[in-house]
């Protein structure tokens, strides 16, 4: 089955680019109020890209001289992220899809001796999904592996109508690997990085959002 070309916001030049240029810039991320308010940012122009996708109807509005008619969303998407490192980006798409609910998975690398790493799912705390649109949003799409096991993991639970996949820097080998596994879902990014090092981080990347949004971790 053909699966849809990945939608990555800086083919386009916009203000994106800045706030985007601020996460990876190594002196400015130091400041962590604002690390998280360009992440915010650009999951708000994610989340407008994405609203054009979605299924619309018209309604009537009463405004106070008379009747407008306006096409409205049919149904809210159900906004999922990957905690911790996931939420700044998370809340600027429920700045925008305001009357979404969400749903939260806990999921993390566990590292090996030899440095290799599975994914460890912890916790899913989810609406149901069933029939409904799921955008599930993380900073980073390094190998993949952690938003497929997800992914599968919720699909295995819900009858999902719809999957987004979201974030702000990818890889080129974590957007095969979750088409390779994913092929119906649609991936969303602000940028597209072809390198990871051995540890499996995206290079030239940002570092690791997480502890650049909440401080490192003991």
């Amino acid at each position: 089955m053909p699966t849809t070309q990945p939608f990555i916001l800086n083919k386009t030049n916009s203000i994106a680019n800045q706030f985007l240029a601020e996460l990876r810039d190594a002196n400015i991320q130091q400041d962590k109020s604002r690390f998280r308010q360009n992440q915010e940012r650009l999951g708000g122009i994610l989340a407008y890209e994405i609203s054009k996708t979605l299924d619309y109807v018209e309604r009537e509005v009463q405004t106070p001289l008379g009747i407008a008619p306006v096409n409205m969303p049919v149904d809210a998407p159900v906004i999922g992220t990957i905690m911790r490192a996931g939420l700044p980006f998370h809340q600027g798409f429920i700045n925008f899809f305001d009357r979404s609910p969400s749903a939260f998975v806990t999921a993390f690398r566990k590292v090996k001796k030899s440095g290799s790493f599975t994914i460890q799912l912890n916790h899913i705390s989810s609406p149901d999904l069933t029939g409904k649109t799921l955008i599930l949003c993380d900073t980073m799409l390094a190998t993949g592996q952690s938003i497929v096991i997800v992914c599968k993991e919720l699909m295995a639970l819900y009858d999902i109508k719809q999957l987004h996949i979201a974030c702000i820097i990818a890889s080129t080998e974590g957007i095969a690997h979750v088409r390779a596994n994913l092929p119906k879902a649609k991936i969303w990014t602000c940028a597209v990085d072809d390198e990871m090092t051995s540890k499996a981080y995206i290079v030239p990347g940002l570092g690791d959002a997480g502890d650049l949004a909440f401080g490192e971790k003991a």
